[in-house]
C-alpha cells in the first residue's frame, strides 16, 4: 500500500517514517522544491537532526505525484488546511484525507474533519490525533493515537493500515470529541507552560490541567461530543504531554509569554489560534471558558500574566 504526507515538517516526516518502516511506500511533499530535492539526496531531515528518511519514501514537492495516491495525511498547520482543500479540492475527489494537525479553524470555528467534509464532500474524512512528539515516533519509540472518522467501516480498514509495530492506533466515530481534545490541550499547554515560566510552580500547573479539562468537556457537552472521548487519547492524554514538557511548542509558547524563555516566532503555535477561536465561540454559545479567555488575552496582550493570575484567582468560589 502506497500512502502520500502533505507537509514535510517534523511530524509528517515523522509519519512517513513510521510507515515506511513498516513496509508502505510513502511520497513525503514539501512546498520547497530546493529542501526537497535535498532531503531525496541526503535522506536527512531539517527538524529531525536524529532521524534518516528510508528508501520507500520519495520526497517531492510536485503535488501531481501526492494526487496519485488514494490514502493522503495532511499534516498541514490548522489554518493551513481550509486554503488548501479549497485550492486542490477537485484533485482531492473520492481520496482518503487524514488530517494531522490539530485547531479550530480561525474563520469557521470547525475542527479539521469537519473542514474536510465541508469542502471535499466525497472524500473519506478522518484525523489522527493524540499524544505524540515527532521525534518519538522518528525514533521509533512507542506511541498511541486515535484516527477519528465518522464511518466505522472505513475507519477500521485506515485503522489497520496506520498502525505500526511501534505507533498503536485505536478508533472513534466521534470525530466532534477528538476534534475538540485535539485542539484545546494546545490552548491548556500554553497555560501551563505561563505558569511554570512566572514561577507559579507545579501545583498551579496541576489546577490549570484540571480545571482546563473542564473547560475541555463543557465546550464538548455543548457540541454533542462523547466526554469518554475527551478522557481517552485526543483529550486527557494529548493534555498530559503537551501540558508536562518542554518538548511541546505550545508549552514553550506559554513560558515565553511569561518572559522566561525566547520563542521562534516563525514556528507554528497551533494553541495561539485555536485559544482566539474558542474565546469566539464562546461566546457565541454563552459559555464560560476562563482559562481559554485568559490565554486568548495573554497572546493579544490584553493583559499581563499578574492580571491572568488576579482574573482566575478572583473568580466566585463554586462547587467543583
Amino acid at each position: 500500500m502506497s500512502i502520500a504526507v502533505i507537509g514535510a515538517g517534523a511530524f509528517g516526516a515523522a509519519l512517513a517514517i513510521t510507515w515506511a518502516e513498516a513496509g508502505h511506500d510513502v511520497t513525503l511533499w514539501g512546498r520547497n522544491a530546493d529542501t526537497m530535492s535535498t532531503m531525496q539526496k541526503t535522506r536527512e531531515i531539517p527538524r529531525l537532526s536524529d532521524a534518516v528518511l528510508p528508501q520507500n519514501i520519495t520526497c517531492s514537492a510536485s503535488l501531481d505525484t501526492v494526487f496519485a495516491h488514494d490514502i493522503i495525511a495532511l499534516a498541514l498547520p490548522a489554518q493551513a488546511m481550509r486554503p488548501f482543500l479549497e485550492t486542490h479540492k477537485n484533485a482531492l475527489t473520492g481520496k482518503s484525507l487524514i488530517a494531522c494537525c490539530k485547531g479550530i479553524d480561525l474563520t469557521t470555528m470547525t475542527g479539521p474533519v469537519t473542514t474536510i467534509r465541508q469542502i471535499v464532500p466525497s472524500a473519506n474524512a478522518a484525523m489522527l490525533t493524540g499524544p505524540s512528539f515527532a521525534a518519538d515516533i522518528a525514533n521509533g519509540l512507542p506511541t498511541a493515537l486515535t484516527l477519528a472518522t465518522p464511518d466505522d467501516t472505513i475507519g477500521a480498514n485506515l485503522q489497520s493500515l496506520l498502525a505500526t509495530p511501534t505507533l498503536r492506533v485505536y478508533r472513534t466515530t466521534d470525530t466532534i470529541g477528538a476534534e475538540l481534545g485535539g485542539a484545546l490541550k494546545n490552548v491548556m499547554a500554553i497555560a501551563c507552560g505561563v505558569a511554570i515560566g512566572a514561577g507559579l510552580g507545579d501545583s498551579a500547573r496541576a489546577a490549570l490541567m484540571t480545571r482546563g479539562f473542564s473547560e475541555m468537556l463543557t465546550l464538548a457537552d455543548r457540541l454533542g461530543a462523547d466526554r469518554a472521548t475527551l478522557g481517552g487519547l485526543s483529550g486527557f492524554g494529548d493534555l498530559v504531554l503537551t501540558c508536562t514538557s518542554t518538548q511541546s511548542r505550545n508549552f514553550r509558547f506559554g513560558q515565553s509569554l511569561a518572559g522566561a524563555t525566547d520563542f521562534d516566532k516563525t514556528t507554528t503555535v497551533e494553541g495561539a489560534a485555536t485559544a482566539k477561536s474558542v474565546t469566539k465561540l464562546a461566546k457565541t454559545l454563552d459559555l464560560d471558558l476562563p482559562i481559554c479567555t485568559v490565554v486568548a488575552d495573554l497572546i493579544d496582550e490584553k493583559t499581563d500574566v499578574s492580571g491572568a493570575l488576579e482574573a482566575l484567582m478572583a473568580r466566585p468560589l463554586k462547587e467543583e
